[in-house]
């Protein structure tokens, strides 16, 4: 398995055999938890994700920038007899059974779990897909909170699970992608657009077009990531999400009312003249943030076209120049790197701060907010010889373990070809 592991999770020896050891520990824990089952036990893998460009702009219809990187879940997964859908994630004790019989919406079920599976189950019986009962075992590395979609890289696994049991694996990534929005849409009840299911499904940098959301123009670039010898970090800064809804739902809504000032609905319909033009209308109309806020989403959509081109290239400097300029208009413009509800909490400023501060010594490097803001995680690309030193400096002032070491996985969501006697 060295070559596949070495695809899906970079070619440090220690980290392939760690991987092998989790396959392992996985196995034997499917065992111990069904240990009636006598179907074959088959392994799929499907990646968290992280958002590059396009922060705060598919909700107005924008572009954005993502990739898969390599962390993951896994899970052993067998077929069963029976309609139900059992599983168990590492983490949790008790399981989550599902009836495919009863494919019904539970508001009982509203943000959880069982919302995920009944959604999935009832979305492909919907599309004319086969269902069915399976067992199964998931172990993610893939955290909540991260910043890395945990969630979406869970219901892409279920999906994924249900693809290769009962129809051959012969389900589009990408309408699989589909199929877990609309389990967290409809079932799960989070209003989540398709970004997160869609970068882990297709893995690598993944370009995404919400122009027409209905019909979203996805399209996976073609860049070796590995070979720049650059790693990327998820830098974890403290901070509490709880309070933070009204923050995030301010965004999409000041931009939008931006755009219905000048007859239309979402900030795609405009041109960046057209705001600029109607400035003193729009701020008697809103506010100044919004007009900002416009702005960003304006800039930073073409500014995805951009990085989109320099990896076509092959252009590395050109494209973290591009992620350092998101970063700046995110900071200034849209302004979500912290609340104004508690403004001496300041988290991710403070990240950013020192990070710009050590990429300026080392002459090389780029980083921005990573994901919705306000609190969580920024994102740095560092030169892989870089690394340790930044860590040594940054955890003694955010805690051990805030720095995650990534890198772009080339390959989505998939079953992983082995068999119990490889172990």
């Amino acid at each position: 398995m060295d070559k596949l592991f070495a695809k899906l999770y970079g070619h440090d020896e220690k980290i392939i055999e760690h991987q092998k050891n989790r396959y392992k520990e996985i196995l034997n824990r499917f065992k111990e938890l069904f240990p009636q089952s006598t179907a074959e036990i088959q392994f799929f893998s499907t990646p968290g994700r992280t958002e590059v460009g396009g922060n705060h702009t598919d909700h107005n219809h924008g572009r954005v920038l993502a990739a898969g990187v390599n962390l993951d879940a896994v899970a052993a997964a067998a077929k069963t007899d029976d309609s139900l859908i059992t599983v168990y994630s590492k983490g949790y004790k008790d399981a989550f059974v599902v009836d495919t019989n009863d494919l019904d919406i539970k508001e009982q079920e509203k943000e959880t779990t069982f919302a995920l599976i009944r959604g999935i189950a009832a979305r492909f019986k919907e599309l004319g897909y086969n269902i069915g009962g399976f067992n199964a075992y998931i172990a993610s590395d893939v955290l909540g909170g991260s910043g890395l979609s945990s969630s979406a890289c869970i219901e892409v696994l279920l999906g994924t699970i249900l693809s290769h049991l009962y129809n051959d694996g012969q389900i589009d990534v990408q309408q699989l992608a589909m199929i877990g929005q609309y389990a967290e849409n409809v079932y799960f009840g989070k209003p989540s657009g398709l970004m997160d299911q869609m970068a882990c499904a297709v893995g690598g940098f993944v370009t995404i077009d919400f122009k027409d959301p209905k019909k979203p123009i996805v399209k996976k670039i073609d860049f070796d990531f590995e070979s720049q010898n650059y790693s990327l970090l998820v830098v974890d800064t403290g901070g509490s999400h709880a309070d933070l809804t009204a923050d995030y739902a301010s965004i999409p809504a000041e931009m939008k009312a931006v755009a219905q000032v000048l007859g239309a609905q979402v900030c795609r319909e405009l041109t960046k003249e057209q705001v600029i033009e109607n400035i003193p209308l729009i701020r008697q109309k809103v506010n100044d943030r919004a007009v900002l806020r416009a702005l960003h989403f304006l800039n930073e959509n073409e500014r995805v076209t951009k990085q989109v081109e320099a990896l076509e290239e092959g252009n590395f400097d050109k494209f973290l120049s591009l992620v350092k300029d998101s970063g700046n208009s995110s900071w200034k413009w849209l302004q979500n790197c912290y609340t104004t509800h508690n403004p001496l909490e300041q988290g991710i400023t403070l990240a950013l701060a020192l990070t710009e501060d050590f990429i300026d010594s080392i002459g090389k490097g780029a980083c921005r907010v990573h994901g919705g803001g306000f609190a969580g995680t920024i994102q740095v690309f560092l030169p892989t010889d870089k690394v340790k030193e930044y860590i040594d400096e940054i955890e003694p002032i955010l805690g051990e373990g805030a720095v995650t070491v990534l890198n772009i996985r080339p390959v989505g969501t998939i079953k992983v070809d082995l068999d119990e006697g490889d172990f």
